[in-house]
């Protein structure tokens, strides 16, 4: 079933304001089998308003609208979809008492504003916000669907989840869609393209291949929309085992994980900790591991070593080798991974240190030069990459690139 989103706001238009709620819609909406045509931004404007609600009701059963429910003059979706739907406002006592206790011990006497929250068309279905003070309206046309929401996200996320969602797989018959998504690291787009061009020619014409790229890797999603629940998941799975021996130890997880999450599961799993030593990556590699909740049961610590002085005082990294090789090289990255294994007292660590630019690059060393050690208490394996020009790409590369050869060192035993 076919669904268009329409987010309004001025604030999104102009880039004040991110526009998370298509994005999160579309999620929760896709888990549900339902389809997302098309999703529009649109100005506090009484005649843009009007124009997309004219485009999206002809092409989709169900519109979902965020965003110009609130009580200033620039909210005006409510008497935008008055116009629409030939309806007026009328006032409802039970929104007047809903605002009343969201707004109790912070307001002490409603203005006219508020008040004028309880005014709704009179054609909608008013479906109460126990979140905040703006009513859901829910409109029903030929069949279809047109939804009012806030565009406060925990707002409209409370409404999806508890109302919208519930009351649309009641009312539209959606069908099972299947998603696969394989994560692969190390591959340009153009370079896996023409490796899987075979693999693609046999994968079944009803499953939809996507690249999903990101610097240094990338996420290929196999998608499947159908009425036969157990042959879609059949279908890409076949597919799936059929791309293995093509890409090979390039993949590095088969759901769209986080590779935080990834190597948290895995460390869980196998009763091990991991710390870090981080000097190009400035700490990234450390937000992405605590970015994941539990976490702290895996992950000790990380020390940003940016400095020579703090390599050698903290992570014992010898002064002579800094001196004769310099921060970025084999010797310094390796002894900062034992380093940090012995100051933290972790099963693993992993440590960086490289140049990320746009200056401080040489001949020998130029810019986007990267060493990574990855350490136990027995071992330490080291490698030198080449990650680029540009900053922020060689830091985010560096971290990823660190975290995913660490999962793929523990599973093969290799530390």
């Amino acid at each position: 079933m076919q669904v268009d989103i329409i987010t309004i706001g001025d604030e999104l238009l102009i880039g004040q304001v991110i526009d998370t709620n298509s994005a999160w819609m579309g999620q929760e909406l896709n888990k549900e089998g339902f389809y997302v045509n098309r999703i529009t931004s649109v100005s506090d404007d009484h005649e843009e308003i009007l124009s997309v609600l004219r485009e999206t009701t002809e092409r989709s059963k169900i519109v979902l609208i965020t965003g110009g429910l609130g009580p200033t003059r620039d909210d005006i979706t409510k008497n935008t979809l008055c116009e629409f739907f030939n309806t007026k406002l009328v006032h409802n006592e039970q929104v007047l008492a809903d605002v009343k206790t969201f707004l109790s011990g912070r307001v002490k006497n409603l203005n006219q504003l508020n008040q004028d929250q309880a005014l709704v068309p009179e054609s909608a279905t008013v479906i109460r916000n126990p979140v905040g003070t703006a009513p859901i309206l829910w409109f029903s046309y030929n069949g279809g669907v047109v939804v009012s929401m806030p565009g406060v996200p925990t707002e409209m996320q409370h409404a999806m989840h508890h109302e919208i969602l519930p009351r649309l797989r009641k009312s539209f018959d959606t069908g099972f869609v299947e998603h696969k998504t394989i994560l692969i690291h190390n591959i340009p787009e153009a370079v896996l393209a023409e490796m899987l061009s075979g693999w693609e020619d046999a994968v079944p014409k009803f499953i939809k291949v996507a690249y999903l790229p990101s610097p240094g890797k990338i996420r290929l999603r196999l998608s499947a929309r159908g009425n036969d629940q157990q042959l879609l998941k059949s279908a890409i799975q076949n597919s799936v085992e059929a791309l293995k021996p093509i890409i090979g130890d390039n993949i590095y997880a088969e759901e769209d994980q986080a590779i935080g999450e990834v190597i948290i599961n895995l460390l869980k799993q196998q009763h091990k900790t991991v710390s870090l030593a981080e000097s190009c990556s400035g700490g990234l590699m450390a937000h992405l591991i605590t970015a994941v909740p539990g976490a702290s049961e895996v992950f000790k610590g990380s020390l940003v070593a940016y400095s020579n002085e703090i390599k050698n005082r903290v992570l014992g990294v010898n002064k002579a080798d800094l001196d004769q090789y310099g921060a970025v090289s084999r010797q310094v990255v390796e002894q900062m991974a034992k380093g940090a294994v012995d100051v933290f007292k972790t099963d693993f660590a992993v440590a960086t240190s490289g140049i990320a630019g746009p200056s401080g690059g040489s001949k020998d060393k130029p810019v986007g030069t990267v060493w990574i050690a990855w350490a136990s208490a027995h071992k330490v394996v080291s490698d030198c990459f080449q990650l680029g020009q540009m900053r922020d790409r060689v830091i985010m590369r560096t971290a990823d690139t660190g975290l995913i050869r660490l999962k793929k060192l523990i599973e093969n035993n290799d530390l």
